[in-house]
C-alpha cells in the first residue's frame, strides 16, 4: 500500500469554491424557508398590481435565514420584473437618518451628495421612487440610534412595501407611536431551524462547496451536531471551511473528525462580523473594554471620558449592547447591596468547545 495515495498532490484542492461558503452568497435553492418567502412574496404583490404593498416586521434568533430568504425573493423580483425597485439597508452600519439617506441616494445612482442637507436628499429620492413601486429592507434595525427616516419614508413615498428585519420582536414595541400606527406591519415569525433542516443546509453548501467524496461522514455529523447546538447555521460554513483549510495542510484528500476538532479549536473567538466592520466610535468602546476587561458599565464609562469620549452615558451603554450581540465582549448581570449591574468582558465570549 503507498503512504502517499491519500495526499494531495500540487495543485490539487478539496474546495471547489470557497464563496459557496460565504454568510452572504445565495443558494438558487433556499432550503427550509419556502413559507416565509411566501409571505414575503405576498406582501409584494400589490406592487404589481400597482397599488401599495404590505409591510412585514421580520424577527427571530440569529443565523437562522431571515436576511437570506428576503434576498432571495428580491433576486427573483429583479428576474421577474423592473417595474419594482428594491432597496436594501443595513442598520448595523447604517444606523441614523443622516446615514441611512445617503446610502440609498447612492443605491438609485445619485453623485456628488456628500455635502446636501437630509431634506435635500430625501427631495432626490422622493421624486425617483414616486414614479415607480419600491421595496424597502432595513435589517438589523435594533441598532437603529433614531427612525425618523421611517417616518418621513412612510408619509411621502406612495407605493412602497417596507420590511423591518431584526432579533427582537420587542424592538416593535420600542419604536415611535407615530411610526407604528402608520407602518401597521404583519408579523413574521422565524422559528430555528431543526437538526434535519441544518443538515440540510449544510449538505447543500457542502456539495456547491467542496469536491465529491472529500467529507468523511462522521466528520460532517458532527459539524452538523455542533452547529444545532449552537443554532446559527452561519458557524456551520465556517467550520466548514475551517475544517477543509486544516485538512488541505495536512495535504490530506479526506476531511475528517481530527479537522472538525481542530476546526472548533480555532473558532473559540468566532465572531459573525470582522472588527474592520466596526465603527471608530464601537471600536473604541472596545478598546476600552479590553483595557478594563471584568469591570462594570459605569467604571468603563468614566475611563471612556477620561480618554476623551464624547458621548452620553446612554449612547455608551448601546454600544456595549451593540458589541455583546456582535460577540465581541460578554456581559453579565450581577446582584449586590446596591442593586443590579453589568459586568463586561471582553475575552469571555462563549466558545465553541463550551457547547
Amino acid at each position: 500500500m503507498s503512504m502517499f495515495k491519500d495526499m494531495l498532490r500540487s495543485g490539487e484542492s478539496l474546495f471547489r469554491d470557497t464563496i459557496f461558503l460565504g454568510y452572504d452568497f445565495q443558494p438558487k435553492i433556499l432550503y427550509g424557508r419556502e413559507n416565509e418567502q411566501q409571505r414575503f412574496a405576498v406582501a409584494i404583490r400589490p406592487l404589481l398590481q400597482g397599488h401599495n404593498g404590505r409591510n412585514l416586521f421580520v424577527y427571530g434568533a440569529p443565523g437562522i435565514g431571515k436576511t437570506t430568504a428576503c434576498k432571495h425573493v428580491l433576486r427573483e423580483l429583479e428576474e421577474e420584473s423592473d417595474e419594482v425597485l428594491s432597496i436594501y439597508v443595513n442598520c448595523w452600519k447604517e444606523n441614523t437618518t443622516y446615514k441611512v439617506f445617503p446610502k440609498i441616494c447612492q443605491d438609485l445612482g445619485y453623485k456628488f451628495i456628500q455635502h446636501k442637507k437630509t431634506s435635500e436628499l430625501f427631495g432626490l429620492i422622493k421624486d425617483k421612487l414616486n414614479k415607480g413601486s419600491v421595496v424597502f429592507i432595513f435589517d438589523e434595525i435594533d441598532k437603529l440610534e433614531d427612525t425618523d427616516f421611517l417616518y418621513t419614508i412612510l408619509e411621502d413615498i406612495y407605493r412602497k412595501s417596507i420590511f423591518l428585519i431584526t432579533n427582537y420582536r420587542d424592538s416593535y414595541s420600542e419604536m415611535d407611536e407615530r411610526i407604528r400606527s402608520r407602518l401597521n406591519p404583519e408579523f413574521l415569525f422565524f422559528r430555528p431551524y431543526n437538526q434535519a433542516e441544518i443538515s440540510g443546509i449544510l449538505k447543500q453548501r457542502r456539495d456547491y462547496a467542496f469536491v465529491p467524496g472529500v467529507w468523511e461522514e462522521e466528520s460532517f455529523n458532527e459539524l452538523v451536531e455542533k452547529c444545532v447546538e449552537t443554532k446559527d447555521v452561519r458557524i456551520g460554513l465556517y467550520l466548514m471551511k475551517e475544517a477543509g483549510s486544516a485538512a488541505e495542510d495536512k495535504s490530506s484528500r479526506k476531511i475528517g473528525l481530527a479537522q472538525v476538532a481542530q476546526a472548533v479549536k480555532n473558532v473559540d473567538d468566532f465572531h459573525i462580523k470582522p472588527k474592520e466592520a466596526l465603527e471608530e466610535d464601537l471600536l473604541f468602546v472596545l478598546e476600552i473594554v479590553k483595557n478594563n476587561t471584568g469591570k462594570k458599565v459605569g467604571d468603563l464609562y468614566n475611563a471612556f471620558t477620561e480618554q476623551g469620549g464624547e458621548m452620553s452615558y446612554k449612547s455608551f451603554h448601546r454600544r456595549i449592547t451593540k458589541l455583546s450581540e456582535g460577540k465581541y465582549i460578554s456581559t453579565k448581570k450581577v446582584s449586590g447591596t446596591a442593586g443590579n449591574t453589568t459586568i463586561v468582558s471582553y475575552s469571555s465570549v462563549k466558545k465553541l468547545t463550551d457547547f
